[in-house]
């Protein structure tokens, strides 16, 4: 039996209001898949484009998350955490309301690499600290990071527990270092088997890689950083500011830009 819409309310918002109303009051709990695309648009004589923008909308507000070829699922509780300011793991998950820790599971000085000494601004060979850990929301495992450190800065992590501070906080408190900026690049991979091991992961499932150096005053560069998220836990959504006439020119201002913990 169709399900009547309300007049004057767009129809997807309509659609959407009422999965979400349904998936509060219970009706469906985390993990159960909704009916699908063809049933909803049965059910309240719309267009598949029409249910699909309401899942849409679900989706980004982390309510549910979609299977290519399975279907939608109501997802876990999610806190959005921003990607327009520079922030440390411990600060995201914090404001995602999860307890943040870490496990370092190899941190020696060897010769950088080509791709690392490009990255850090150095000579190809010169010493540098890599780190490997795994960083754990509410002590599951959400992420591996593989950061190096110019030797000046690694050496001013000799004996500090990693496992529950900050790279950013030590230097920034402890040694008054400011992290003033940081480049970004994020890229879909499959898992290696030495990273999807210490996140409990099939070998070669989707993970996002983001790379990151992070720079201090006169453009110093702090540490370049190669973090693996795994791709069930976290999204990304952007969303863009439109500029039309005279400010129409260069790039789309960036609104906002987070990750989205599952």
């Amino acid at each position: 039996m169709a399900h009547k819409l309300r007049s004057g309310t767009p129809r997807h918002v309509q659609v959407s209001e009422w999965l979400r109303g349904q998936i509060e009051s219970g009706e469906w709990g985390i993990d159960d898949q909704l009916p699908s695309e063809s049933q909803l648009g049965e059910r309240f004589s719309v267009s598949r484009i029409t249910v699909r923008r309401a899942l849409q909308t679900l989706e980004s507000e982390g309510i549910i998350y979609r299977r290519q070829g399975l279907g939608s699922f109501v997802g876990t509780s999610r806190v959005h955490q921003g990607l327009h300011r520079l922030t440390d793991f411990a600060e995201d998950m914090k404001a995602a309301g999860l307890e943040p820790s870490s496990k370092v599971v190899h941190s020696e000085f060897e010769p950088a690499t080509e791709i690392v000494a490009k990255a850090l601004d150095i000579d190809e060979g010169t010493s540098v600290l890599r780190m490997d850990r795994v960083r754990l929301g509410d002590q599951e495992p959400l992420a591996f990071d593989r950061t190096w450190l110019p030797n000046f800065f690694g050496r001013l992590l000799d004996g500090r527990d990693l496992s529950h501070e900050t790279i950013y906080h030590i230097l920034e408190v402890d040694y008054q270092i400011p992290i003033i900026s940081g480049r970004f690049r994020i890229e879909a991979i499959n898992a290696p088997a030495d990273i999807s091991q210490h996140l409990g992961i099939p070998w070669g499932r989707a993970l996002l890689m983001i790379e990151r150096v992070s720079v201090t005053e006169a453009e110093r560069r702090v540490y370049y950083q190669q973090r693996f998220y795994r791709s069930d836990r976290v999204a990304y959504a952007l969303e863009l500011a439109r500029r039309t006439g005279e400010n129409a020119t260069g790039g789309l201002p960036i609104r906002d830009f987070e990750a989205i913990f599952k």
